[in-house]
């Protein structure tokens, strides 16, 4: 699979407009490499006003949850009445293990390539060094099949994945298992939330790291009844070192979640907005 980057560009007064056409065309936020994770959307409506929040905010791509609670040409026909194209599924570990061929089929239909674990249930979980690189050798095999099928496979974190086994984090044991055609969606705010500097750990991944989801954490003891996250550039992150820092490792693509919003709509809103203006030069699609 071949992962392409956008141009980027943004809005201009009238009378510098005969200066900076150009540079206004390259910062649309939709030409921009900036999604939505739809979880983000989950309790927002219908699957019609979910794709329409995301369409306002200027975004052409989501990364899905499953199936979306539909089947694949209602999904599809969604997605292209609103101009948007799906560049990720988050797909259970157990529906890879159980029904890979579905999974495959549903994604290829919407066409969708990048297919991305997204939770550990806490029985799944290693609890030791040998069980991440078991469970990192579990991936490679899956890889395989989506590479038969021009799909890519990637691994979503948590904090959980934090844990260190001899100085090694068990999320770098996994990929270490897994090879370098499993790619990396690092989850940012849960990295901090596991005592790791986001940016010094992005260094950890050159080169394999399919986006970045991009959501910020409150200060502590605020934003309770939003799990304690906030919309993005509204929290403690640094997002002035960590998005050069994700651009150097090679990020492909910039996803706006958060897990638990009051109102969806405008963090989905915000974190379009913070990107369009804040991505580095070289972000593209």
């Amino acid at each position: 699979m071949t992962i392409t980057r956008y141009a980027r560009t943004g809005g201009v007064s009238l009378l510098a407009m005969a200066v900076v056409a150009p540079m206004a065309q390259a910062r649309e936020t939709g030409e921009l490499p900036i999604a939505v994770q739809m979880y983000t959307l989950r309790d927002h409506g219908t699957l019609d006003e979910q794709l329409a929040a995301v369409q306002a905010a200027g975004v052409t791509a989501v990364e899905t949850v499953g199936m979306q609670d539909t089947d694949a040409e209602t999904l599809k026909a969604a997605l292209e009445a609103h101009d948007i194209e799906a560049i990720s599924t988050h797909a259970q570990l157990d529906d890879l293990r159980g029904d890979l061929d579905a999974v495959i089929a549903f994604n290829k239909a919407i066409g969708n390539d990048v297919i991305t674990v997204p939770y550990l249930a806490e029985e799944q979980r290693p609890t030791d060094a040998a069980g991440w690189t078991e469970l990192g050798q579990e991936l490679a095999t899956i890889s395989d099949a989506l590479d038969d099928q021009d799909m890519t496979l990637a691994y979503h974190n948590h904090d959980f994945e934090m844990v260190e086994f001899d100085g090694r984090t068990a999320l770098e044991i996994l990929f270490e298992a897994a090879g370098d055609d499993v790619m990396a969606e690092l989850d940012l705010a849960w990295v901090a939330r596991g005592g790791l500097d986001p940016v010094e750990y992005l260094g950890r991944f050159d080169d394999r790291v399919f986006a970045i989801h991009a959501k910020d954490n409150a200060p502590e003891g605020e934003a309770e009844d939003e799990r304690g996250f906030k919309a993005l550039g509204e929290g403690v992150l640094d997002w002035d070192a960590i998005l050069p820092a994700a651009e150097e490792a090679g990020a492909e693509w910039y996803i706006i979640e958060h897990d638990q919003p009051i109102d969806a709509a405008q963090v989905v809103m915000t974190g379009a907005t913070f990107l369009t203006e804040h991505l580095p030069d070289g972000a593209s699609r």
